[in-house]
Protein backbone atom coordinates (compact mmCIF):
# COMPACT_ATOMS: atom_id res chain seq x y z
CA UNK A 1 0.00 0.00 0.00
CA UNK A 2 1.57 3.23 -0.91
CA UNK A 3 1.51 6.11 1.71
CA UNK A 4 2.89 9.20 2.05
CA UNK A 5 3.06 11.28 4.95
CA UNK A 6 4.23 14.99 5.14
CA UNK A 7 5.39 16.66 7.86
CA UNK A 8 7.29 20.11 8.43
CA UNK A 9 4.74 22.63 8.32
CA UNK A 10 3.70 25.36 10.51
CA UNK A 11 3.73 29.37 10.73
CA UNK A 12 6.42 31.26 9.66
CA UNK A 13 7.25 34.88 9.38
CA UNK A 14 8.05 36.15 6.38
CA UNK A 15 11.91 35.84 5.46
CA UNK A 16 11.97 32.50 7.30
CA UNK A 17 12.40 29.20 6.35
CA UNK A 18 10.90 25.43 6.53
CA UNK A 19 11.92 22.35 5.78
CA UNK A 20 9.32 19.99 4.07
CA UNK A 21 9.41 16.62 4.96
CA UNK A 22 7.79 13.34 2.81
CA UNK A 23 8.33 9.74 4.02
CA UNK A 24 7.07 6.87 1.56
CA UNK A 25 6.31 3.60 2.73
CA UNK A 26 4.82 0.33 0.22
CA UNK A 27 6.55 0.96 -2.72
CA UNK A 28 10.44 1.36 -3.71
CA UNK A 29 10.93 5.14 -3.01
CA UNK A 30 13.94 5.44 -5.35
CA UNK A 31 12.23 4.13 -8.22
CA UNK A 32 9.76 6.89 -9.18
CA UNK A 33 10.14 10.47 -9.66
CA UNK A 34 8.22 12.34 -6.70
CA UNK A 35 6.84 16.43 -6.75
CA UNK A 36 5.99 19.00 -4.44
CA UNK A 37 2.63 20.73 -4.92
CA UNK A 38 1.15 24.09 -3.54
CA UNK A 39 -3.11 24.67 -2.58
CA UNK A 40 -4.40 28.05 -1.71
CA UNK A 41 -7.78 28.01 -0.62
CA UNK A 42 -10.56 27.54 -2.70
CA UNK A 43 -8.05 27.04 -6.15
CA UNK A 44 -6.36 23.81 -7.60
CA UNK A 45 -3.31 22.20 -6.85
CA UNK A 46 -0.17 23.78 -8.22
CA UNK A 47 2.77 22.13 -8.55
CA UNK A 48 6.07 23.37 -6.74
CA UNK A 49 8.86 21.64 -8.18
CA UNK A 50 9.77 18.44 -9.37
CA UNK A 51 13.00 15.64 -9.06
CA UNK A 52 13.46 12.48 -11.08
CA UNK A 53 13.95 8.87 -9.44
CA UNK A 54 18.43 9.64 -9.64
CA UNK A 55 17.89 13.10 -7.89
CA UNK A 56 17.98 15.82 -10.38
CA UNK A 57 15.64 18.26 -10.41
CA UNK A 58 13.28 18.35 -13.36
CA UNK A 59 10.71 21.61 -12.39
CA UNK A 60 10.51 25.00 -10.48
CA UNK A 61 8.12 26.62 -9.88
CA UNK A 62 8.97 30.68 -11.69
CA UNK A 63 7.89 32.16 -8.33
CA UNK A 64 9.62 29.59 -6.14
CA UNK A 65 13.45 29.57 -7.77
CA UNK A 66 16.05 30.38 -6.15
CA UNK A 67 14.09 30.42 -2.67
CA UNK A 68 13.02 27.04 -2.93
CA UNK A 69 14.77 23.49 -3.09
CA UNK A 70 13.97 20.01 -3.72
CA UNK A 71 16.16 16.70 -2.83
CA UNK A 72 15.65 13.55 -1.78
CA UNK A 73 17.23 10.50 0.31
CA UNK A 74 16.10 6.81 -0.79
CA UNK A 75 17.98 5.61 2.12
CA UNK A 76 15.59 7.09 4.37
CA UNK A 77 12.55 6.69 1.82
CA UNK A 78 12.27 10.73 2.25
CA UNK A 79 11.66 13.49 0.08
CA UNK A 80 12.56 16.96 1.50
CA UNK A 81 11.24 20.57 0.34
CA UNK A 82 13.22 23.17 1.33
CA UNK A 83 11.94 26.83 1.47
CA UNK A 84 13.51 29.45 2.02
CA UNK A 85 12.60 33.52 2.18
CA UNK A 86 8.90 32.92 2.83
CA UNK A 87 6.86 35.18 1.25
CA UNK A 88 3.10 35.48 2.71
CA UNK A 89 2.08 34.28 -0.89
CA UNK A 90 3.76 30.77 -0.16
CA UNK A 91 0.86 29.99 2.18
CA UNK A 92 -0.78 27.23 1.39
CA UNK A 93 -0.98 23.14 2.29
CA UNK A 94 1.91 21.87 0.10
CA UNK A 95 1.21 18.19 -0.53
CA UNK A 96 3.76 15.64 -2.12
CA UNK A 97 3.11 13.32 -4.69
CA UNK A 98 4.79 10.20 -6.85
CA UNK A 99 3.10 8.76 -9.90
CA UNK A 100 3.38 5.07 -10.01
CA UNK A 101 1.84 2.10 -12.41
CA UNK A 102 -0.85 5.03 -14.05
CA UNK A 103 -2.28 6.42 -10.49
CA UNK A 104 -1.41 9.32 -8.45
CA UNK A 105 -0.49 9.05 -5.29
CA UNK A 106 -0.52 11.91 -2.46
CA UNK A 107 -0.25 12.92 0.82
CA UNK A 108 -2.40 14.15 3.53
CA UNK A 109 -0.79 17.65 3.19
CA UNK A 110 1.12 20.05 5.48
CA UNK A 111 -0.06 23.47 5.86
CA UNK A 112 2.46 26.50 5.82
CA UNK A 113 1.52 29.79 7.00
CA UNK A 114 3.52 32.73 5.99
CA UNK A 115 2.49 35.64 8.55
CA UNK A 116 3.91 38.67 10.96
Amino acid sequence: QVQLVESGGGLVQPGGSLVLSCVASGFTFNQYAMAWYLQHPGKEREVVATIDLRGRVTYFKDSVKGRFTISRDSAKNTGYLRMNSLKPEDTAVYYCMTHKDGSDYWGQGTQVTVSS
